[in-house]
């Protein structure tokens, strides 16, 4: 197998220096021939590129290809396209894994196609706050995930993502771009292998009240782009997904009083636990009124496409 490993990226140069200089440290042997890492910049204005450039000589493995701000269906489909490998294996750039990582995913992938070439692994991934030594992080229960394939660490043949016909560009906002491939996949007959050993750390800054106004701005656009998700495929299953069900809105609406427990009025509660250490504690309480957002942006924009 020759790997391309398909990361885009947008002002994220701090976390993705620690990301590339993890995929340079990879320990491989068969049935891994050799590896690549295509980073698609995606119009970053944080100096990205400049120091790309400069280390290049550090990150041999690292192809650099660039691309007006288009969000990242549109980087991801570039990187594809560039790839040289037969197996694509997506990651995020905020995301630091460990040196047997692209050897776990090879190992598994090769098991499975004795027995079918209609496979993809998903592998673990974990969330943490600690920039300085991210990998020391535990695996927790919030960590764990049903997805069908998301693009924080999956391994696919190249094949079987030309067949499905790549990510679709029209997701230009926050969400769904991935799920949505996931859906035509599944209908291709791809089955998903978990691969637990190839271990990412997903890394964030540790929530403070300063984060709210981006937090619930995603909220709202993943609430618009998953409108487009259930135009797409108008299944039930999807519904669920974005959360676009009576039953939502009767959950978030009664836990958010309504919407009056909002980043608002809960300010000085999320603030004292953060000053406790219990910044995701906070996060997690603070959900509470970022679904509510989420719903009503998912209702407002199918109100706005059915008048």
């Amino acid at each position: 197998m020759f790997l391309s490993v398909v990361i885009p990226t947008y002002n994220r140069l701090a976390i993705l220096q620690q990301c590339l200089q993890a995929l340079e440290q990879q320990q491989y042997h068969h049935p891994i021939t050799d590896y690549e890492v295509v980073v698609v910049d995606d119009g970053s204005t944080d100096g990205t590129l400049i120091w790309l450039e400069e280390n290049r000589l550090k990150l041999p493995h690292v192809r650099v290809l660039c691309q007006s701000h288009q969000g990242p269906a549109a980087a991801r489909n570039l990187g594809v396209e560039e790839a040289k490998g037969d197996i694509i294996i997506f990651i995020d750039s905020d995301l630091v894994v460990t040196e047997t990582f692209l050897q776990s995913h090879a190992n598994t992938l090769a098991e499975g196609y004795k027995t079918s070439d209609k496979i993809f692994t998903y592998g673990r991934v974990i969330n943490t706050c600690n920039f300085d030594n991210p990998t020391s992080e535990p695996y927790k229960i919030t960590d764990f995930s049903a997805a069908y394939f998301a693009t924080g660490n999956v391994a696919i043949a190249r094949y079987w993502l030309i067949e499905a016909g790549l990510f679709d560009c029209q997701f230009k906002q926050y969400g769904w771009e991935d799920l949505e491939l996931g859906v035509r996949l599944k209908k291709l007959g791809l089955k998903l292998i978990k691969c637990p050993d190839a271990v990412g750390y997903h890394w964030h800054p540790a929530f403070n009240l300063e984060q709210l106004p981006q937090l619930i701005d995603r909220e709202i656009q993943r609430g618009r782009m998953g409108v487009l998700f259930y135009q797409k495929h108008p299944t039930f299953e999807v519904k669920m997904m974005i959360q676009m069900t009576i039953l939502h809105q009767i959950l978030w609406g009664l836990l958010s009083l309504g919407g009056r427990l909002n980043e608002k009025t809960m300010a000085g509660l999320l603030q004292n636990l953060i000053n406790q250490g219990k910044s995701q504690l906070a996060l997690e309480i603070a959900r509470i009124f970022l679904n509510w957002y989420n719903v009503k942006a998912v209702y407002s924009a199918y109100s706005e496409l059915n008048p």
